[in-house]
């Protein structure tokens, strides 16, 4: 019920007297929201519902220039498909996230990796072994966050 409801909140806009702290928060950052959301909930063993949609959502909403947001985004799909057992699915997705990656400096795009690596463990097809092998690589060549 408060999913719909913030949906709809968000749909219609959040009105004229929005104070700046939360004017960025659009279908978009909900989307991305729900996503993270409900990728937290399936690792508490909660009912598993598809995050990967929420983040599919997110990235056809993201306007031009938040380009941080949606390698985080990416990064979240690819591990999201990883974690509903879509590993090809998975592989290709990670493939682009990590181009989107190596073209952004940002601590905590590096630490999402972990979270990537951590979904494709499972998998031992040769497409996972090159994203492990690129994401390791690309999370060496950057700084690392203490918590993302």
């Amino acid at each position: 019920m408060h999913e719909q409801h913030a949906g709809a909140l968000v749909a219609n806009g959040l009105g004229e007297d929005v104070p700046e702290w939360v004017a960025y928060f659009d279908a978009a950052e909900h989307a991305g929201a729900r996503a993270v959301s409900v990728r937290d909930l399936a690792g508490l063993g909660r009912p598993r519902k598809q995050a990967s949609t929420h983040f599919e959502d997110a990235l056809k909403l993201r306007k031009p220039g938040f380009d941080r947001v949606r390698v985080m985004d990416r990064i979240g799909l690819a591990a999201a498909l990883f974690d509903e057992g879509e590993a090809e699915r998975g592989a290709a997705a990670a493939q682009q996230a990590l181009d989107d990656a190596a073209r952004v400096d940002s601590t905590l795009v590096a630490s999402r990796l972990n979270s990537l690596l951590d979904a494709a463990r499972p998998y031992e097809t040769a497409a996972v072994h090159e994203v492990r092998t690129r994401a390791k690589d690309l999370a060496a060549a950057r700084p690392t966050t203490i918590a993302a």
